[in-house]
């Protein structure tokens, strides 16, 4: 009776509307509205007005705790009079009780609709997140004008191509903390100011070592950014709606690396007025300063947690341990694997362990960790989050490889090369913005069968290394397999609380960026190697399909885990 006592003058929100409802007072309860058919009816019972109202309260409260994932039709309506807010402390709730959580969700900023506002809201977002991944791969195409043009080594180009991803990955999980600090929207306006600024201080850069210089910051700047997309994703859809944007998103961080391919390769092969590489980075100004521009007024409004705070201690361990082993994977093989290499990959794997010990550390102190257990502990994410390491991990080294083998033994330029990629594209879009019109209990299994499909189709990729329609084919099949990766993310992602999507979003997009580099440094060093003792990237392709289709074997067992959530996932 005290907890409902001090809820009985507080708002409760409406789960469905998302805006504050007052609480009854016994002599109301015959204004509520009878419950929908999809809800059970509440047996009537005699008792005193007083026992009725706490009955009705703890359901009241006990759908705002669901409300996340509950359908909107299927939650009651109350209608009540409004009655004044008590000021006095007593009678606020304590954390951690029923009534706590309720005004938690009370305070929670609501979903809003995705009608046509949240429409051009996720076009914004999206554009943003495109344009992130777009510069990871962008470059590739233009790293033999860039070394003629700039006089540049090979560890520059490395550096190039390296800068970006290296702060990019190592600073995505703090990115993700400040916007559950300052506010989602601010810090994803922030962030994109940045890359666009630095975007067109790239494409003027005089040198390559200005130009490295810029591309860490613009990776900066893309870690501010790319968080908040996933983030205000989570907060501003729901149900349907939202498993849809999050396959959109998905196809985007998937294909984005693909068609920065075909775009560098065009842009490179058109050069502007004479302009070479330069367009390649100069290509976001235009478009940042639009999303800039629009922004501000499309995407949903938040203040951020008053309580939220970054996890210090936390950062300065996984920083370097991302740093230390992502640089010996990018350099290793140009230089040659010394013995700093090994030592930097050593000392990772010694501070990912000090990094879990310190954040439990953090977490039994009452702090807030980096990766927190709840996000942790969310149903399916730890699956999904071994999917989402192994796949990335095949689908970049694939890229990286076939474009060294187009330009290699294949002989095209770079329009060429990246224009070989369009049935790839075709068919990773064809499955990741269709899956849903699949039968649902489809859903869940079509991760494992795409991944084990892909395992299959890279074993021909040396057979049929001659080029030509069979070359083009196997590629479309493995961008049809490789297309179920949206599937993972929602899977990921659907039972990941409101309050701890920035988190979730952060360490999702630094496994998938971790899965990038590794799978390039891994398989990547295996083609090299291969390609320099037999001087033909086509003999490679064949070593370079056993190691693809392993990791895609890999990656299709550990979908199994996820295969195990039955039915659709798109309510």
């Amino acid at each position: 009776m005290t907890e409902t006592t001090e809820m009985a003058g507080h708002h409760v929100p409406h789960p469905a509307a998302g805006g504050p409802v007052e609480a009854r007072t016994p002599t109301d309860l015959h204004r509520v509205i009878p419950r929908t058919p999809q809800q059970p009816t509440a047996q009537p019972r005699s008792q005193p007005p007083e026992t009725t109202e706490t009955t009705e309260t703890a359901e009241t409260a006990e759908t705002a705790e669901t409300a996340e994932t509950a359908p909107a039709e299927a939650v009651p309506r109350v209608v009540v009079p409004t009655q004044p807010r008590p000021t006095d402390s007593a009678a606020r709730p304590a954390p951690g009780t029923r009534a706590g959580k309720v005004a938690a969700v009370a305070a929670a900023p609501a979903p809003a609709p995705a009608g046509r506002g949240g429409g051009l809201a996720l076009a914004v977002l999206l554009l943003g997140q495109f344009m992130a991944i777009l510069d990871v791969s962008i470059v590739n195409v233009a790293l033999p004008t860039l070394r003629a043009d700039l006089s540049t080594s090979d560890a520059g180009l490395q550096l190039i191509v390296a800068g970006y991803v290296l702060s990019y990955a190592v600073l995505l999980i703090t990115g993700a903390r400040l916007g559950g600090m300052i506010g989602h929207r601010a810090t994803f306006l922030a962030g994109l100011a940045v890359f666009t600024i630095t975007s067109g201080a790239c494409g003027l850069a005089p040198g390559s070592g200005t130009l490295i210089g810029f591309r860490f910051v613009q990776g900066a700047g893309a870690a501010l950014m790319t968080p908040q997309v996933m983030s205000m994703i989570q907060r501003t859809f729901t149900g349907p709606a939202r498993a849809r944007a999050l396959g959109l998103f998905t196809a985007v961080v998937a294909g984005g690396v693909v068609v920065g391919q075909a775009a560098g390769g065009l842009l490179v092969s058109a050069d502007l007025f004479g302009s070479g590489w330069r367009p390649v980075f100069l290509l976001n100004v235009p478009i940042g300063a639009v999303l800039l521009a629009i922004g501000p007024r499309v995407l949903p409004k938040d203040r951020g947690g008053h309580g939220v705070r970054l996890d210090v201690p936390g950062l300065l361990v996984v920083s370097p341990a991302v740093l230390l082993f992502v640089l010996p994977l990018i350099l290793g093989h140009d230089e040659g694997w010394p013995a700093w290499c090994i030592a930097s990959l050593i000392a990772s794997v010694a501070l990912f362990g000090l990094f879990a010990a310190v954040e439990r550390r953090v977490a039994a102190r009452g702090g807030q960790p980096l990766i927190s257990g709840p996000v942790l502990r969310a149903p399916g994410l730890l699956p999904a989050v071994g999917v989402l390491l192994l796949a990335p991990a095949t689908w970049g080294a694939f890229l990286f490889t076939t474009t060294l083998h187009l330009q290699g033994d294949l002989g095209m330029g770079p329009l060429g090369s990246g224009l070989a990629f369009i049935p790839c594209v075709a068919a990773f879009a064809l499955v990741s913005l269709n899956w849903q019109r699949m039968p649902g209990r489809w859903h869940s299994r079509l991760v494992p069968a795409g991944f084990a499909l892909a395992a299959v189709s890279y074993l021909w990729i040396g057979p049929l290394a001659g080029g030509g329609v069979g070359y083009e084919l196997i590629t479309a099949v493995i961008g049809l397999g490789l297309g179920v990766m949206p599937i993972v993310m929602t899977l990921a992602l659907q039972h990941v609380p409101v309050e701890n999507a920035p988190d979730a979003s952060g360490l999702l997009l630094t496994v998938m960026q971790l899965g990038q580099v590794t799978g390039i440094a891994t398989v990547g060093t295996v083609f090299l190697t291969v390609t320099e003792n037999s001087h033909s990237t086509g003999h490679a392709e064949y070593a370079t399909g056993w190691a693809l289709a392993a990791v895609a074997v890999a990656a299709a067992a550990t979908a199994l885990l996820l295969a195990r959530r039955r039915g659709s996932l798109t309510g």
